[in-house]
């Protein structure tokens, strides 16, 4: 524990994360630690607005801040608010993520304790207390920076709240889509905007067919995003049973995708928010990696990733820096290696004696 903090002086805690969807997914560990280690505490999270459903219903947190450049479109405007949101209150800032807007929130903020991963030397004028980063998965990276308070992240598992109207909905619609009794579902992510963690089309065409063929009562539900309509659609039509997939006729927003993943026996895809997602509702996941480095798959059985394991793996970088219009090690991947994996995954999940 920090030296001279009285835990029941920290009546007020701000948790901050920012960026990506699957990174506030990963976030949620943390503030379920900081909820357990401080239950009299009133807990607000700082984050930005398209990842605020992530947050939604979590029983711990009172209040989030959603930063929404549209609605404070000038900096001055930008940096007032990030002002009010500095001077709410709070005892303690915990920065789960070192970013500019994270740092204009803890300069502004008159908390006596502003916690940190070891930032890089010209942002730690921006805290009171940082420690090293540890771990080997990416919650736990996250949560570390809590080992100041003495608390260990312990496998604390990512979580989305789902009310029981969201789920009562979402069997509703996979039932309207023929998912009925006796149908497995899978959901599977095709997309990625940065082609090193991008499996190709037709390798997921060559997936789904293979998988339908020996797990006859398996169907595909593919997830997408905005912009991503036609990637889905070019699926569709190179897929040879049509009958193995079915799509809701709009997208679905991110709590109704978490909804329908909640009753998935497994999620299939990209190194993306979609695999942290399915972890938060409970779902086991297989995830095919490129560049990517196996840090972001949740430490257990029901999780499990394949990688062709080849020597310039990972190279965490969103160009190949060996061939820049061709990612071998996505691209040169014989498909019977990938259902190798996944047919034994499977198999496991569903209980099938071999």
């Amino acid at each position: 524990m920090i030296q001279g903090l009285v835990p029941e002086d920290i009546q007020r805690i701000l948790l901050c994360q920012q960026r990506q969807i699957g990174d506030v997914v990963l976030a949620t560990p943390s503030i379920e630690l900081v909820a357990k280690a401080f239950p009299w505490a009133t807990i607000d999270f700082f984050t930005e607005k398209k990842c605020v459903p992530i947050l939604e219903h979590n029983p711990h947190i009172n209040h989030i801040w959603a930063v929404d450049t549209k609605t404070y479109p000038t900096t001055f405007s930008m940096l007032k608010w990030y002002w009010e949101v500095a001077h709410s209150g709070y005892d303690m800032i915990i920065a789960l993520q070192n970013l500019p807007r994270i740092h204009w929130v803890s300069l502004f903020s008159p908390a006596k304790y502003k916690l940190s991963n070891k930032p890089p030397w010209y942002s730690r004028i921006f805290f009171t207390q940082v420690i090293p980063m540890q771990g080997e998965y990416a919650g736990e990276h996250k949560a570390s920076v809590l080992r100041l308070l003495d608390i260990e992240w312990n496998k604390t598992q990512p979580k989305i709240y789902l009310t029981e109207e969201e789920k009562d909905t979402a069997r509703e619609l996979l039932y309207s889509l023929g998912v009925k009794k006796g149908t497995i579902l899978f959901t599977i992510d095709i997309t990625h905007r940065r082609a090193t963690r991008k499996y190709p089309l037709e390798g997921y065409v060559q997936l789904i067919d293979a998988v339908c063929k020996r797990y006859p009562h398996v169907v595909f539900l593919p997830l997408y995003g905005p912009g991503e309509e036609d990637e889905i659609f070019r699926l569709i039509t190179k897929v040879r049973e049509r009958s193995s997939i079915v799509l809701p006729a709009t997208m679905l927003s991110l709590r109704e995708m978490a909804s329908v993943m909640y009753y998935a026996t497994l999620h299939i895809g990209n190194c993306s928010a979609p695999r942290h997602i399915a972890v938060a509702v409970g779902t086991p996941t297989f995830t095919i990696l490129g560049s990517t480095d196996p840090s972001w798959t949740f430490p257990s059985s029901a999780h499990v990733y394949f990688s062709a394991q080849l020597p310039c793996q990972p190279c965490r970088q969103n160009v190949c820096p060996l061939e820049k219009d061709k990612n071998a090690c996505l691209e040169s991947v014989p498909i019977a290696w990938v259902l190798e994996s996944l047919y034994n995954h499977i198999d496991t999940i569903l209980g099938v004696k071999k």
